[in-house]
């Protein structure tokens, strides 16, 4: 998964346009997740200790939004001699093209399906885990409800939901605290203010965190008895939901 620095946002713009995941972010992505997301490798080496606790045999996985297909990879490598598909989605093409590159650079008896479509149209049956990696925070909020209850009808009892996301905090302090770190992160990694401050305004418009709390009211009100956040890095984390 090799890639090239990201240096999309080095150069002042007249106009900083909203955020997408066209072929320029494809060719930087993993150095701009690296750099910008604290604690990403663990979290995708961790989901796959997770498919391996929590995948049955026979079963689906959902990888919804999977970008390049770093979640779907490690799923693969913990679930072999399961019998199991991964139905892998993104609405990138560009995305999508590259995650196949991706993925046929390892060899897998696990079958992966790679769909360009909206992760809202997808369904999801006979699912075992399903994985929404830094997804959801670029839906639509109205949307946001619908795709946990289609993901909560579509998983096995027992089957499990993994959500990551940026959070945001209601608590002003807290919130000031917790940006400020992340800043910094991004700051130790090379990234010029300029180039912060242009990656601002243009995820500003496309991505909408919500805060802790609502996403347990969400996942509680769609069916999810069982909750909790088993990662956090600043104001990064991925949170575990079992049916």
């Amino acid at each position: 998964m090799n890639s090239s620095q990201d240096t999309l946002f080095a150069t002042p713009f007249t106009q900083v346009s909203d955020f997408q995941f066209d072929s320029k972010v494809v060719g930087v992505f993993n150095d701009m997740i690296r750099r910008s997301v604290p604690g990403y490798e663990q979290i995708i080496h961790s989901i796959g200790d997770l498919a391996h606790k929590f995948v049955t045999p026979n079963s689906h996985v959902y990888d919804l939004g999977c970008s390049l297909g770093a979640a779907t990879l490690s799923v693969r490598r913990h679930i072999q001699d399961r019998n199991c598909h991964i139905i892998a989605v993104d609405n990138s093409q560009a995305m999508i093209e590259r995650c196949q590159e991706n993925l046929t650079s390892y060899v897998s008896q696990t079958p992966v399906d790679l769909i360009c479509g909206d992760v809202r149209d997808i369904e999801i049956k006979n699912a075992s885990l399903v994985i929404l990696n830094f997804t959801m925070q670029f839906l639509a909020p109205k949307d946001r409800d619908n795709l946990i209850k289609k993901i909560y009808l579509g998983l096995n009892p027992g089957g499990v939901l993994i959500l990551s996301e940026k959070l945001y905090f209601k608590h002003e302090p807290i919130q000031n605290t917790l940006d400020e770190l992340h800043l910094d992160f991004k700051r130790a990694n090379g990234y010029s203010e300029l180039e912060i401050s242009q990656k601002r305004s243009s995820l500003e418009n496309v991505m909408k965190p919500d805060t802790l709390p609502e996403h347990e009211q969400r996942l509680k009100s769609q069916g999810f008895e069982h909750f909790n956040v088993w990662f956090q890095c600043f104001n990064f984390a991925s949170m575990i939901a079992i049916k």
